[in-house]
């Protein structure tokens, strides 16, 4: 009880004020978003909550994510509250969030529009544990300078490159003679030990040592990475601690500061010399060149790490699972591998280059597993979208500064509405068919695997180079590869790349 100027105000009573005064508050705050909004475009179509805290909303989300469902989940909701086959909506779990599938749309974030949306602070903060400042996770002048720093890497064929795939490629064919084996562990092992080899100058051996400590932690942390940036600002609840988030993240950076040591060891000058000689001359090495700030070389190592492991591991596993449910796409490729290498020579990057069919699998498979499936970028100011806003969804959306807008390649590579007709002879979207690429060619920002505009993947080449020449070494050695899953279906599965829920099993024959 409280006496104001000799007036009694009892506890109900001022509690009662207090919520009416809140409720003012609320209206007044959203009558001048709205206005905001309505100067600067239309409303996309509302994905509505009905439980306070938009907990339902939450809870689909989650379980979507638990269940390997997600595609499920963005398939339903935008063609459920999408208007006109614009696939973009607007919903959020305590803001608002635009979700799109929109071709116009997406290349207005990544290309038209760059300057306008960026990581943005939250995802930087919320990836800050991980990735630091590395190129994946910072915006402006830093994203420019990491972009700078890591580009001169990935833009030569060097030779060095061809023998570390050759070295680590005969590993992995002794393992996958060995019977029957589960093909992303076996990818994954193998492009660690590549991908530390180009990066770090040796193997972590995840070959011949598949439980390495490293390889778990690597994988944890991004378990729960990607739990966290689903969650938005729910995401302080997730038990980092207690699910071993700090703890994975540990082993991780030791791992990479036992490397940072040595490159650091070297004078200037050692690493002027090492760059002189291709052989011995690896990534932390050149970026060394440049700075010597541990933190900076963590950042950038773990980044292009996450990036030259997980994506070409992924995409490899895809293509197998493909290809061992159709043995005539596999004589055919392998015709091809006899008549541009025979079947015991090295292929060259030339080789590579001139081997199409090979290159309409690798582009198929990124058609239907594109290796990042759900994207978000921020609008650092306020903004617009092209089209799905309005009563016809013709009419650009308003998107205030800070609004985060989630993108799927996945569902958007895979929308029947943006191919031929099927009465064209055009094969079926989600059937697996090279063949499809010899007479056709997407629509300009229908297939963008690696993204688009400035920030388009560096290492796209060296990705490709990798996998096409891993799949002609593989079908050198085997004449063929048969799957052996029983009929079920792999399933998909992604924390931040896109995976298999199920284990791929297949055997080499």
């Amino acid at each position: 009880m409280l006496q104001v100027q000799g007036v009694t105000i009892t506890t109900p009573k001022l509690l009662s004020g207090l919520f009416i005064l809140y409720i003012v508050y609320a209206v007044a705050a959203k009558l001048s978003y709205n206005a905001k909004l309505r100067k600067l475009g239309a409303r996309a179509p509302i994905r509505r909550t009905w439980l306070p805290f938009e907990l339902d909303l939450a809870y689909g989300v989650v379980k979507a994510a638990l269940d390997d469902r997600i595609y499920e989940f963005w398939v339903h909701t935008l063609t459920t509250y999408g208007r006109n086959g614009y696939y973009t909506i607007e919903t959020g779990i305590g803001e608002r969030v635009i979700m799109t599938a929109d071709p116009e749309n997406i290349k207005a974030i990544l290309a038209t529009q760059f300057k306008d949306y960026g990581k943005g602070e939250s995802f930087h903060k919320d990836f800050q544990d991980f990735l630091g400042d590395g190129i994946f996770n910072v915006d402006g002048q830093l994203w420019h300078n990491s972009r700078q720093l890591i580009r001169p890497q990935f833009v030569k064929d060097r030779l060095s490159d061809i023998e570390i795939f050759e070295e680590h490629a005969q590993k992995l064919m002794v393992k996958l003679g060995q019977g029957e084996v589960d093909m992303m562990d076996m990818f994954f092992r193998f492009t660690l030990d590549a991908a530390t080899h180009f990066l770090l100058g040796s193997d972590i051996g995840s070959l011949d040592h598949p439980q390495t400590a490293f390889a778990g932690a690597f994988g944890r942390v991004q378990h729960i990475q990607g739990l966290i940036a689903r969650l938005g600002p729910l995401n302080k609840f997730v038990p980092r601690k207690r699910m071993g988030f700090y703890s994975s993240l540990k082993v991780l950076d030791d791992f990479v500061d036992m490397y940072i040591e040595k490159a650091l060891a070297l004078s200037p000058r050692e690493l002027e010399e090492k760059s002189k000689h291709d052989s011995g001359y690896t990534f932390l090495h050149a970026i060394a060149g440049y700075t010597r700030d541990r933190k900076v070389l963590r950042d950038q190592l773990v980044s292009i790490l996450l990036a030259g492991r997980d994506t070409t591991a992924c995409t490899l596993t895809w293509a197998i699972y493909e290809l061992s449910r159709q043995p005539d796409i596999i004589a055919k490729l392998r015709q091809e591998i006899i008549q541009q290498v025979g079947l015991e020579r090295q292929p060259t990057y030339q080789d590579l280059k001139d081997m199409k069919y090979l290159s309409h699998i690798l582009n198929e498979t990124l058609r239907l597993y594109p290796v990042v499936p759900y994207n978000v970028r921020i609008a650092l100011q306020d903004t617009t979208l092209p089209v799905g806003g309005g009563p016809d969804g013709t009419q650009p959306i308003a998107v205030l500064k800070g609004t985060p807008i989630g993108y799927s390649t996945l569902l958007m590579q895979r929308r029947h509405d943006i191919y031929p007709p099927p009465g064209t002879g055009f094969p079926a979207v989600d059937e697996f068919c090279p063949e499809r690429w010899e007479d056709w060619t997407p629509k300009a920002w229908t297939y963008v695997p690696f993204n688009g505009g400035p920030r388009i993947c560096i290492g796209q080449q060296f990705a490709l180079t990798e996998m096409g020449y891993t799949l002609v070494r593989l079908f050198q050695r085997f004449e063929t590869v048969e799957n052996r899953m029983g009929g079920q279906l792999a399933g998909m599965h992604s924390d931040i790349v896109l995976q298999p829920s199920n284990v791929v099993k297949v055997q080499f024959k």
